[in-house]
């Protein structure tokens, strides 16, 4: 059995893509899906995403984590996946389809290399010490630090997502450096279980959780992620947070088949 796929990447976050409208790839289990993942003995990539059809959307999210396991909402998966259909013709430059934290719209250049993508609002940001949480699609940890890119954010990120409070559900850790200009954002991710080049929820997360110090308005946080750059925009009003984009590039970076 042969069945196309493809590798998509947004600032470095990268996903295994495949049209399960037409795949005849039936019996997915974890460990096909791990194994796939794996950057050794697979493709390789931080998590897998079919589009499949839905009546009510122009496609489906249907996402996976690296470890086999079904994700919670993927911030730059949806904006790949947004690539994807465009791609394949489904839509041209806006779309609404439906992912598994609810219905998202989306627009995406002519060209097809950067996506808008609209995540949930969000209205309860809560602490933990000096840390924050939230959950936009995803929970996350925020915690503000200084020489971030001196932090060895795989150790920390650990412990964190595997300490007592978070241990059960599990959370993702992002730690953050103010650069005046633009936010610094590293990212420990669970389901991963160790530091990706970007994270589209988590750098939604740690703009909301940064927000709370400026006045309420539109707000643009320009993002630097390992893998790049990307943008949150939304509207504040002190306690809500709407409107809310995450904004960046989404490549594909090349096409294969599976065999079985």
């Amino acid at each position: 059995m042969n069945i196309k796929f493809y590798k998509y990447q947004g600032a470095g976050n990268d996903f295994i893509l495949i049209d399960h409208r037409v795949s005849e790839l039936k019996n997915i289990d974890n460990k096909l899906i791990a194994q796939l993942c794996d950057r050794r003995f697979g493709i390789g990539a931080d998590g897998l995403m079919f589009l499949t059809n839905h009546e009510n959307y122009d496609f489906e999210m249907v996402y996976y984590n690296s470890d086999g396991n079904i994700g919670s909402m993927c911030g730059n998966g949806g904006r790949c996946i947004v690539a994807f259909a465009k791609f394949l013709g489904i839509i041209e430059n806006e779309t609404n389809f439906l992912a598994v934290d609810g219905p998202h719209y989306a627009k995406i250049t002519a060209e097809g290399n950067w996506v808008e993508l609209q995540m949930i609002d969000v209205d309860t940001i809560k602490t933990d010490g000096s840390a924050f949480v939230l959950n936009t699609g995803s929970p996350h940890y925020i915690r503000e630090v200084q020489n971030l890119a001196e932090l060895d954010v795989f150790t920390e990120g650990k412990n964190i997502r595997n300490n007592d409070t978070y241990k059960l559900n599990g959370i993702n850790v992002n730690f953050v450096e103010d650069k005046g200009n633009h936010l610094f954002v590293r990212t420990f991710e669970r389901g991963v279980e160790d530091e990706t080049y970007a994270c589209g929820t988590g750098v939604t997360a740690v703009a909301m959780a940064m927000a709370q110090q400026k006045q309420p308005g539109h707000i643009e946080t320009p993002i630097e992620v390992l893998g790049g750059k990307l943008q949150i925009n939304f509207d504040y009003d002190g306690s809500k947070f709407t409107n809310v984009f995450l904004c960046g590039p989404a490549e594909q970076v090349f096409e294969g088949k599976l065999n079985f």
